[in-house]
């Protein structure tokens, strides 16, 4: 299978080099794994065949990824979409600036690495373990989210309110990974964005 490509923030001029550095070294043990996994199985790759792929320690691997599944979740995005939410017009509604951010996460995704986009969305529903990993690391996503949309509403990010709408936000949209997998990829990943937003922004379809 085709390695995953180095990381757009990799290249942005604002990180110093040892950030850049890190970006790569972090791409180069993705890439090795999802290599591995290709060619062999999520079960039969183990740390040690990634490490000697990647070309680095062990320890190297699990300062970056505490586990296996880390690896396979783990992506460069949630910092660029932070970015670009707070880029967007103050007074735009806010499923306007989601739905914006999450077709350029996905158009990022899917030109940089779409057979790793794939592999991925397969083994979260394949594997119960990354599954299960999947649902622990929604919640970092959502810590970021609360943050933005504090921001946008002068709210506090440990409100009630802000946190139930931000991991709403956060497991409906994980569920469009498992639906187009489930479906053999043979949906529009934009258009499934755009349906999920649409649940949000205008409720729930009523059945005939």
């Amino acid at each position: 299978m085709t390695a995953a490509r180095t990381s757009p923030l990799a290249d942005r001029p604002q990180l110093g080099l040892r950030e850049r550095k890190k970006i790569k070294t972090r791409m180069a043990i993705r890439a090795a794994t999802y290599e591995l996994i290709g060619n062999q199985g999520y079960d039969a790759t183990t740390v040690e065949q990634i490490a000697e792929r990647a070309e680095v320690s062990q320890s190297t691997v699990f300062r970056y990824f505490p586990t296996k599944e880390d690896i396979v979740l783990t992506d460069e995005y949630d910092a660029v979409m932070e970015e670009e939410l707070r880029r967007r017009p103050a007074d735009e509604p806010w499923l306007d600036s989601l739905r914006y951010i999450l077709k350029k996460a996905v158009g990022l995704s899917r030109a940089e690495e779409p057979e790793v986009t794939r592999l991925r969305s397969r083994l979260m529903v394949e594997v119960p373990a990354v599954r299960s990993r999947m649902i622990e690391s929604m919640s970092e996503t959502g810590r970021l989210l609360c943050r933005v949309i504090a921001e946008r509403t002068g709210r506090d990010p440990a409100d009630l309110e802000v946190r139930v709408y931000a991991m709403s936000l956060i497991g409906g949209l994980a569920e469009i990974t498992v639906y187009w997998a489930q479906n053999e990829f043979r949906d529009s990943l934009p258009d499934l964005v755009d349906r999920a937003v649409n649940v949000f922004e205008q409720g729930l379809p009523t059945l005939r």
